[in-house]
């Protein structure tokens, strides 16, 4: 008999960190509530703007706002960028070359619905260095790109 199939966790704990480190730095970054991830979903819906819950993890907010208010989301949209983390915890150089990561249909999605309102941040864990790329950007400097499925039973 098989040993049953595990899911590796560590990603999401690399994340998780990644986005600690992101709010510490004080420069506008922001880890939402499931409200408030209602709240942008439910503002940029109102503007035609498809955004999936899980396809962003943090906010780089402009200027402050109150993100429990669906009122102030609503009109400071344009102040606000939603962005996905891809994070390591391995040793890179500053521009990340030869970082190999996954990007999930939703989060391709969301991009292309948003355009620059959506950001992916990469995140190194051990050094704290990060960029902040839209996905024009993501696949300007991608020197490959590789399709898949992605399938689990």
């Amino acid at each position: 008999m098989k040993a049953p199939l595990r899911v590796n966790k560590s990603g999401n704990v690399t994340a998780r960190k990644a986005a600690q480190i992101l709010v510490a730095k004080h420069i506008g970054y922001v880890i939402p509530t499931a409200r408030q991830k209602k709240n942008l979903v439910v503002a940029f819906a109102k503007r035609d703007m498809i955004v999936y819950g899980k396809a962003f993890d943090v906010l780089h907010l402009e200027r402050p706002v109150n993100l429990d208010s669906l009122e102030e989301v609503e009109s400071q949209l344009d102040k606000i960028l939603l962005c996905e983390i891809k994070s390591t915890n391995q040793e890179f150089g500053d521009d990340f070359r030869g970082y190999f990561f996954a990007i999930t249909a939703a989060e391709v999605l969301v991009s292309q619905s948003l355009k620059e309102r959506f950001r992916f941040i990469f995140v190194n864990t051990v050094t704290g260095a990060h960029i902040e790329l839209p996905l024009n950007k993501v696949f300007a400097k991608a020197r490959g790109i590789y399709p898949t499925w992605s399938i689990s039973f």
